[in-house]
């Protein structure tokens, strides 16, 4: 069984960071497809960043501030997340086993239950 655990988030003045961490058990991370995605209230789930083997991708509005990463030994995905804004604030959700384009949720398999991240201003 695929579990999938985000843990890091909380509460963060504006421009300051935190770094989220997904760690997955019953699936190896190495060669998968790893994505977050946010979903901020009445808002629909967002794309933020994903790695591909090696490659990131990155939505427009957190390039330059969001870093992911991957550490295998760890089994675990990294949201490096600096310079946040009020409107980085959502939950925000780790997804594995993508098949197909990396920035739409469907091409996901495995979702994780979601971390709070509050910025204020």
């Amino acid at each position: 069984q695929v579990q999938l655990v985000e843990s890091g988030g909380g509460l963060v003045q504006a421009g300051g960071s935190l770094r989220l961490s997904c760690a997955a058990s019953g699936r190896t991370f190495s060669s998968d497809g790893v994505g977050w995605f946010r979903q901020a209230p009445g808002k629909e789930r967002q794309f933020v960043a994903a790695i591909m083997w090696t490659i990131r991708y990155y939505e427009d509005s957190v390039k330059g501030r969001f870093t992911i990463s991957r550490d295998n030994a760890k089994n675990t995905v990294y949201l490096q997340m600096n310079s946040l804004k009020p409107e980085d604030t959502a939950v925000y959700y780790c997804a594995a086993g993508a098949s197909g384009l990396y920035s739409r949720s469907m091409s996901y398999r495995y979702w994780g239950q979601g971390t709070q991240v509050t910025v204020s201003s």
